[in-house]
């Protein structure tokens, strides 16, 4: 290790000491490199907080009112301080409401002509000082008012300016705290919210990870419960390229993000990971192994089959074994495009598609067809290291299931998708964390509690379960592994967790259905929370984000060159012979013959392991090597999925080793503590547990707005009032509007379901197009004509996939001031605020009748945008008209595939007597 680096480490442990740092910093000691944050969920707990922050405040103020007293000892005329001993005082700490605390850090004293740093950086700051203090809060307690008080005070001295100065070159040099800073980017609209609060904040404040200035970035994911846990643990978000801690996306990782990874940063994603995560890609992988290394070993998945590739086979093996078939999207998710079909002619050929076996005998609860959504943590690829979370989600169907092929079409019967299922009036959710059996979603260790009751082999079908995780992580693991040499230039830049959908049949057989990129951190009821808010938790925990000062950062930053070489491979030694371990009568001790980089991997290991939380290692354990040893290469340990060719092996592309067989044999083959800890009847055991919690964990819901239906109406007549007189919304507002309204209309989907509303928004989004299109099942008219709960629920789950997207799409049209000739903000906000569904359409009914334009649709200067139909008057004729409003250019070509079904919606266009007709257009409705 260079000598400036252990400076680093030496200066920034002195610096950064912090009171009962040890509960919140494991694996060495703090400013070490070996040092990682925790993580723990009992801080979740209002009380916990409120008990932390006042248990971290106290001591402090006690000694910043002590060194209140002090007085300034300066010579008039002189520039240098022989002694000066002052409060390093947030601005943000003191600012906020009369409850929050303040926290106060003691800075030694310093002289000015010790160094001429300080000096410059004085008279740098001197030029852009004021001495105003106006930025402070006067609405704390009375110790922030004692504290601005002694400011006001000390600026009576005649040399005040020095006193300012060295609280300006204090804040500079980086003692100064500030609070975590909060981005109101990608926040997914949900029905359920915990918001972050001054509350966590202030906790935030006092955790190590706020003085270490550890940071976090979001790309594209659901950030509530993430947010929420970071904030608390003191954590600062930031939206700069390369300047976090940790970074957290929902999508693929760019490849110049990965090249350029310090070793102290964590990425949430391997590079090509889609080889396990897109459904046909993750077949195809399992299909290879099935050849290679025979059926009867990799037999997880249903027999399946990529279209139109592979429509003549899919033709031959229905001739043999008859359907059902279920037919997934390629790169899909939550259930979007899914649909079951009794014979292949009824599939489209004109999109890629997965077809796969339906699986007609499931494992049912109560008559309800169920599966699993465990969660699966990858740490490392090579070696390989595989962590199964001992608490998963059991999600149940909402209708009773029936395999009979009239009902194929229902998919709240068919599916068991929260995000299909939620939409259904009959969904039952759990009002208490603690009932982890009760209504349509429970946990993994009480459906194994409630298999037990029955007599069935629990035992043996967690073991399948392992079992079929890790034969699915080997048949991709090959890809993987490669681009992590490629790209990845340090062994512990990344990480995964995965979410595997598991579905058991009534023979408690496991089928492997997909594996889940990102796995929903979304939360709508308290078992939700409690078992989301653990997993992450002990998975941030678990992977370990290092503990390093700002200083220790900052020399990897400048000097990564050293400690990383141009092909972004791992600097190895390899001993040419056979690999060697020689057993130490220590326990737990590292042989001297494993080289740095070994010795490197088994330290991770074994620490990883330590502070695993809830994560239970099914991967290596100790009989892994004798179930899972045929199936890696005996060279290099790399699991092989390709039949080796001559001349153009795998193993030739990469340095030869085998850290899978080093890493075994050193875990496993000495007398140590894992062993015993992770033998199979340890691990099965803690999976029928239920999840304990150190405190409980509060689920608070999204407040809901009142609205005043007479202020509705009041704001409703103002707004028709500036249309009326030139005013014009702009284009997010127009949106905005269009959204809730949508949003209203999605709600009495589900609560009051009306025949000819679902088909008209069936024809609309049809029409519209995009990414969101109505199943290839409504063809069948016949068999959804009846109006029932379940279709509802279907067309409900369409509109809500287009309304994620188009409120996503509404982000980029954020008004930034008012616009001359547009309605004024604050008076659109007032009428937001108390509009009900029929405000929304009155205003949106005049807006495009006024200006004939439809700015909720397109842009103002598009070049293909239809002309404005007439809007029937009367309740629900904007509704009426919205199929209208769509190009007939922009139909998809299946449209004609839905003419029989909506053949209705145009007889009821025809019997409407009341249309407002504008003079400007002749156009028939």
């Amino acid at each position: 290790m260079p000598s400036s680096l252990c400076e680093a480490i030496q200066n920034s442990a002195e610096s950064l000491e912090f009171q009962k740092n040890d509960d919140w910093i494991t694996s060495g000691r703090m400013g070490s490199r070996e040092a990682v944050l925790v993580f723990r969920t009992n801080i979740l707990n209002p009380k916990t907080r409120k008990n932390l922050s006042e248990s971290y405040s106290s001591p402090v103020l006690s000694q910043s009112r002590s060194n209140m007293e002090e007085t300034i000892v300066c010579r008039k005329g002189e520039h240098d301080i022989s002694s000066l001993s002052l409060p390093s005082c947030s601005n943000d700490a003191l600012s906020g409401s009369k409850q929050r605390k303040i926290y106060v850090s003691i800075r030694n004293s310093v002289n000015i002509n010790q160094t001429s740093d300080f000096q410059s950086t004085a008279k740098k700051i001197n030029k852009q000082y004021s001495s105003s203090d106006a930025s402070m809060s006067s609405e704390g307690e009375e110790p922030t008012q004692n504290i601005k008080n002694k400011f006001r005070e000390l600026k009576k001295n005649p040399n005040e300016k020095i006193t300012d100065l060295a609280e300006a070159v204090r804040k500079e040099s980086g003692y100064d705290s500030t609070t975590p800073t909060k981005s109101i980017t990608n926040i997914s609209a949900s029905e359920e919210d915990e918001c972050v609060t001054e509350d966590d904040e202030e906790c935030g404040i006092v955790m190590p990870a706020y003085k270490l200035k550890i940071t976090y970035k979001f790309i594209q994911t659901e950030t509530k419960l993430l947010r929420k846990i970071f904030d608390v643990h003191g954590l600062r978000e930031v939206e700069g390229d390369n300047n976090f801690n940790l970074l957290w996306t929902g999508v693929h990782m760019k490849l110049d993000i990965l090249r350029n990874l310090a070793p102290y940063q964590r990425v949430n994603h391997f590079p090509r990971s889609y080889e396990l995560t897109r459904k046909d890609r993750l077949y195809k992988n399992i299909e290879r192994m099935q050849h290679l290394r025979g059926m009867k070993h990799f037999d997880i998945v249903p027999q399946s089959f990529i279209l139109p590739l592979e429509s003549r086979d899919l033709i031959i093996a229905h001739n043999k074994h008859r359907g059902p078939w279920i037919v997934k999207p390629a790169a899909s998710s939550r259930g979007r495009g899914i649909f079951i079909v009794n014979s292949p002619d009824q599939i489209p050929q004109d999109e890629q598609v997965l077809v796969s076996k339906y699986i007609v005998d499931p494992l049912c609860i109560d008559g309800h067809k169920c599966d699993l959504r465990v969660y699966v943590l990858v740490t490392s690829f090579d070696p390989l290291i595989i962590y199964l979370y001992k608490e998963g989600i059991v999600r149940l169907a909402t209708v009773r299931y029936d395999r009979h092929a009239d009902n194929l079409w229902n998919p709240c019967m068919h599916l068991c998708n929260y995000s299909i299922n939620k939409y259904h009036s009959d969904y039952i959710r759990s009002s208490d964390a603690q009932d982890e059996d009760v209504g349509h979603k429970w946990t993994l260790s009480a459906l194994l509690r409630h298999l037990k009751m029955q007599g069935c082999d629990t035992h043996q079908l967690m073991l399948n379960i392992e079992d079929l995780i890790i034969k699915a992580i080997l048949a991709c693991a090959q890809t993987i592994i490669s681009a992590c040499r490629m790209f990845v230039p340090n062994g512990n830049n990344c990480f995964e967790l995965y979410g595997f959908d598991i579905l058991i049949d009534n023979a408690l057989k496991p089928w492997l259905l997909e594996a889940n990129l990102s796995p929903s951190m979304g939360v709508d009821s308290p078992l939700d929370t409690k078992v989301k808010a653990c997993l992450i938790a002990d998975l941030l925990t678990c992977v370990g984000i290092p503990a390093y000062s700002p200083e220790m950062r900052s020399h990897y930053d400048s000097k990564w060159s050293r400690f990383r070489s141009s092909s972004c491979q791992r600097n190895l030694n390899v001993p040419s012979g056979p690999h060697k371990v020689k057993k130490n009568k220590k326990k737990g001790s590292v042989s001297t013959d494993l080289t740095g980089e070994e010795q490197r991997i088994l330290r991770n290991a074994r620490l990883q392991y330590s502070r695993r939380g809830g994560f239970e290692r099914i991967f290596p354990t100790d009989d892994s090597m004798q179930r899972y040893g045929n199936f890696l290469d005996s060279t290099n340990g790399i699991p092989i999925s390709t039949p080796n060719v001559q001349g153009q092996t795998f193993q030739t592309l990469i340095m030869q080793h085998n850290y899978n067989q080093m890493l075994h044999s050193n875990l496993y083959c000495h007398d140590t503590s894992d062993i015993d800890n992770n033998l199979e009847k340890n691990r099965i055991k803690q999976y029928e547990r239920a999840l304990e919690t150190g405190s409980e964990i509060p689920f608070v819901k999204k407040p809901a707005v009142e609205k005043s239906e007479e202020e509705g109406r009041r704001q409703r007549k103002l707004m028709i009032k500036k249309i009326g007189t030139g005013s014009e919304l702009t284009q997010f507002q127009a949106r905005q509007t269009f959204s809730l309204y949508l949003e209203s209309v999605l709600r009495r989907l589900t609560q009051d379901p009306r025949d000819n509303h679902e088909k008209i928004i069936l024809k609309f989004l049809n029409k519209f197009g995009g990414s969101v299109k109505p199943p290839v099942l409504f063809r069948n008219t016949q068999s959804i004509k009846v109006i029932s709960k379940a279709r509802s629920a279907m067309v409900a789950k369409l509109l809500g996939d287009f309304l994620e997207n188009y409120k996503r799409d509404t982000e980029a049209y954020v008004d930034s001031f008012d616009h001359f000739g547009m309605i004024p903000s604050s008076a659109y906000n007032q009428f937001l605020t108390h509009a009900q569904e029929s405000d929304l359409e009155a205003v949106l009914t005049l807006h495009t009748n006024v200006t004939g334009i439809m700015p909720f649709l397109y842009n103002r200067c598009g070049l293909s945008v239809p002309p404005t139909p007439p809007i029937p008057s009367g309740l629900h004729g904007f509704l009426r008209a919205l199929p209208s409003m769509v190009s007939s250019s922009g139909i998809a070509r299946e449209v004609s595939k839905y003419d029989g079904y909506f053949r209705n919606i145009d007889k009821d266009y025809e019997n409407v007597q009341d249309i407002s007709i504008r003079p400007r257009s002749s156009r028939r409705f």
